[in-house]
This record gives structure tokens, C-alpha cells and sequence, in this order.
């Protein structure tokens, strides 16, 4: 058996044609994984961006409540202040002073600084009409 250079030509090439097949078999396989791993990679994005959507969401529905609880509360600084500024204990006894000598609640908010709601009750209490009840 002569082997001639075509059948040698034949025999490389045939081998050539083998392993191009097996390489490409194997970047076949390759490709089918990466494109499994990117399924896998777009499916965790998706899932993240559906997280971040939420947590963008509750961000603002918070921000929305800190706004209003600052403007709901924005006076307490300043009437704690007040309160601290007028010595609260002597306010009162003048208020109550001024309230059985006949001061309405408006009179007393204006001159003590007093809320109209403790006007109100500091009036009630000690005003003159609650005086006369005592007796």
C-alpha cells in the first residue's frame, strides 16, 4: 500500500473536517449555555427592577407623609417656645387672676399668650360664673 499524496491530501483533510465538525459542536454547546445564563441574567434584572419600582414607590409615599407630618407639626416648635418664653406657671396664675376678675377667654389668648383652648378651660374653670358656683 503506496500512499500517494492525494490520499494523504484526503486523509488530512477528512481529519480537518472532523474536528472543524467537533468545534463546532462544542461552540454550539457553548452558545446554548451562555444563552442560558443570559435568560438567567434577564430574569434577575427583571426582578430588580420590579424591587426597585416598589421601593421607588414606597420612597415617595413616604416622602409625602414626612411633608405632611412636618406641615401638620410645624407650629409645635415655635408654641413650645411661646410656652417657654412666657413661664408658663406665671401665664396661668395671672390668666386665672385676670379670669375671676371677669376676663373672657379672647381677652385671656390675647394678653397671656395662652391658647384658645386653654383660654377656654382657664375661663371655664376660674371665670366668674364658675366663682359664684364655689359659693
Amino acid at each position: 500500500m503506496i500512499m500517494n499524496i492525494e490520499m494523504i491530501a484526503c486523509i488530512a483533510g477528512a481529519a480537518l473536517g472532523v474536528a472543524g465538525l467537533l468545534a463546532a459542536l462544542g461552540a454550539h454547546r457553548a452558545i446554548r449555555g451562555w444563552r442560558a445564563r443570559c435568560l438567567g441574567v434577564e430574569a434577575s434584572v427583571a426582578g430588580i427592577r420590579r424591587e426597585l419600582e416598589l421601593m421607588a414607590s414606597i420612597s415617595m409615599k413616604t416622602g409625602r407623609r414626612v411633608k405632611r407630618i412636618e406641615h401638620e407639626y410645624s407650629g409645635v416648635a415655635d408654641r413650645v417656645d411661646q410656652v417657654e418664653l412666657r413661664g408658663a406657671a406665671q401665664s396661668f396664675d395671672l390668666a386665672i387672676d385676670s379670669a375671676r376678675r371677669g376676663a373672657d377667654a379672647g381677652l385671656l389668648t390675647q394678653r397671656f399668650g395662652l391658647s384658645s383652648g386653654e383660654a377656654d378651660l382657664v375661663a371655664r374653670l376660674h371665670g366668674r360664673s364658675a366663682s359664684s358656683r364655689d359659693i
